[in-house]
């Protein structure tokens, strides 16, 4: 956190939406946490459709008058008068099963979620809307591309109804431009790669969680595919001091990936990884079809942080530390149940 301008937020109201979620959760503790180091009194929003998730989720920290839990869904549009200088739209449907069943939920919460954040922050005024998309926008890329810079556009199959993902983003990536160009709405956006920690959620079935939920139940893992696909991975934590990097250092109408250059394995190596943390075997299972609809049919997603490290970001949690981490955090926490 050391290149981070943490200052900036200083006495700053900030809203964080899906805020139970992977990313959200953790962005959450974090600003708490800065609080506490730096006594910067960062009042922070915690918004998520399900209040007692929340209340659940951040228990210990319900009693402290720096965080405000809210109610609401980020498909209709915000009813407050609370003034935020910053918001960070972490809320979306981001896990297979949901790619699946409810690919109009899926798309439009992207296209809706943004639209309605953006209209109260023309209303209210804010410093900067910060939005997180994914590395899925950039699609299946060509055979002679290496990784995907910021620059780089994919190809997405708009008939597969799979597409819902990463067009829905992309579709919000533009929503927010045009907000910056037509509104003066300082508007950023944060590409993450597969982000794995032990803030995933119960509801949350992509590969690497359902990995280190099967070991934490003592169970053996099950790889639903030959695990071909490769991909960029990063840590929880490492994901949001990028995102924070990205707030307070980052160029207006921006995209910045963010992904560890030390965390790329196919799936396959990521269940090996973990089956080795924790002395459990790889065993292999054959998707019913409604699950396999949900599954990235992209074989290769390699992101290029170049750009990031560029505004002195820096990953410290490579694929074993950060899957060691998330293996003992989760243990432990099942271990006080």
């Amino acid at each position: 956190m050391n290149q981070i301008p943490l200052e900036k937020m200083k006495g700053c109201n900030i809203l964080i939406t899906g805020a139970s979620g992977l990313i959200g959760s953790f962005l959450v503790d974090t600003l708490m946490l800065i609080n506490e180091v730096y006594g910067y009194d960062i009042n922070v929003f915690a918004m998520s459709r399900n209040k007692a998730g929340l209340e659940n989720r951040f228990e210990t920290h319900i009693k402290n008058r720096h965080l405000n839990l809210i109610q609401h869904d980020v498909n209709f549009p915000l009813e407050s008068d609370y003034e935020f200088e910053y918001i960070i739209h972490a809320a979306s449907n981001a896990y297979p099963d949901a790619f699946s069943t409810d690919p109009v939920g899926t798309i439009m919460g992207n296209v809706w979620g943004v639209y309605n954040l953006l209209e109260y922050a023309r209303a209210k005024g804010l410093k900067r809307f910060l939005f997180i998309s994914s590395g899925e926008v950039y699609g299946e890329g060509k055979d002679e591309v290496d990784s995907f810079e910021e620059s780089y556009s994919g190809y997405v199959d708009s008939t597969n109804p799979r597409s819902c993902y990463p067009n829905g983003k992309r579709t919000a990536e533009t929503l927010c431009v045009s907000y910056a160009q037509q509104y003066g709405i300082d508007s950023i956006i944060a590409r993450p790669c597969h982000i794995y920690g032990p803030t995933a959620n119960s509801k949350d079935n992509r590969a690497s969680s359902q990995f280190v939920n099967n070991v934490i139940q003592n169970k053996d893992i099950i790889l639903k595919s030959k695990g071909l696909q490769l991909r960029s991975y990063c840590y929880v934590a490492d994901c949001v001091s990028g995102i924070l990097t990205i707030l307070l250092k980052g160029q207006t109408c921006s995209a910045y990936n963010i992904a560890n250059s030390n965390s790329i394995v196919t799936i396959r190596e990521m269940a090996d990884v973990i089956a080795s943390i924790s002395g459990r075997k790889v065993l292999s299972e054959i998707p019913n079809s409604t699950k396999e609809l949900g599954y990235n049919p992209v074989s290769k997603s390699i992101l290029n942080t170049k750009k990031l490290e560029g505004l002195g970001w820096k990953p410290i949690f490579d694929i074993n530390r950060g899957l060691k981490r998330t293996v003992k955090i989760l243990d432990d926490l099942q271990k006080k149940i």
